[in-house]
Order: structure tokens, then sequence, then C-alpha cells
């Protein structure tokens, strides 16, 4: 019988910004996951970094046996004050590790921790054709808030947002 995948998290460091930039750079090429339409630097990403502060808007590495397979970040869904309870959480899988169950274990530790963080609603901002990452999101009863069609712009194809959310606190 197989032994189930166990994975921990931790605070990202300075030092995994590398191995966060390969997994996020491995997405691009399938025009499902972010908009970006060409691989960022490590440099590009350091600002991005550095606005994440882990008692509020932690970054997260997922780790299996010592090795760095994913990571989770809580970002500010908007910058006006009255929003600051609301964060977009954004989920990225090492393409060894997609459809083993990191993304359900991540999601579901963001959940749980979430009103630590002073968050009481998450949001997730997923291309409308991404139909894996709305399953996840729907599995741990994420919504349909939102659906902003034609938005984005992939290799000449016009592609929808959409919008999920949970109250979570």
């Amino acid at each position: 019988m197989p032994r189930s995948p166990s994975f921990s998290h931790r605070l990202a460091t300075l030092a995994d910004l590398p191995a966060i930039v390969d997994i996020y750079n491995s997405t691009i090429a399938s025009r499902e996951v972010t908009a970006d339409l060409e691989p960022v630097t490590v440099d590009a990403r350091l600002t991005w970094f550095h606005e994440h502060a882990p008692a509020t808007r932690p970054i997260w590495v997922a780790e299996q046996d010592g090795r760095i397979v994913g990571w989770l970040s809580f970002s500010n869904f908007h910058p006006r004050a009255a929003y600051r309870h609301t964060a977009e959480v954004s989920i990225y899988v090492h393409e060894s590790m997609r459809r083993h169950g990191l993304g359900s274990y991540l999601l579901q530790q963001a959940m749980e921790v979430a009103p630590a963080l002073d968050v009481h609603t998450l949001v997730g901002l997923i291309f409308g054709h991404n139909a894996r990452s709305l399953g996840l999101f729907e599995r741990f009863g994420f919504v349909r808030w939102a659906d902003m069609p034609r938005i984005a712009v992939l290799d000449g194809i016009e592609r929808d947002l959409v919008i999920v959310g949970r109250r979570v606190a």
C-alpha cells in the first residue's frame, strides 16, 4: 500500500526565493496559472517578497523530505484600509508534486491560520479555464464571487478571470 504524502510548511526566507521563482516560472508555459508571459527573475521578485510581512501576509514554502515542493502566499487584496481583513491566497506547486494533495494541504492550512493573521475572508483569483484550481477551491467551500470575462490575453486568446471567496472568521 503506498504511503500517503506527508507535507510540512514554514515561513519562507530570502534563501528560498530562487526555489519559489523556479516553481512559479514552471507554471508560465501552461497559460493556466499566471498572467506572466515570460519567466521572472529572483531580482524582479525581491520587492514582492519583502512586501509580505510574516505576521500578517506570510509566504510559506511547503516541503517534503526536506525539499521545497510548493509555496503559498497571503497578499493584500486591495491597498485601501477597509479591505485589510481580506487576503488573496496564491498556491504554486512543483511540477512533480501536482495532483498529490499538496494544494489541498496548503489551502487547508491557510484557512486554519487566517484568523490568527486577522484575515476574515480569503479570495482566489483564478483563470476561468483553470479547472483544477477552480475545483480545488470549490472543494474547500469557496464560491464564485465574480466573473471577469476576457480580461487577459494569453497568446492571442482572451481569457476570463474568476474571483472565488470564502469567509474564514
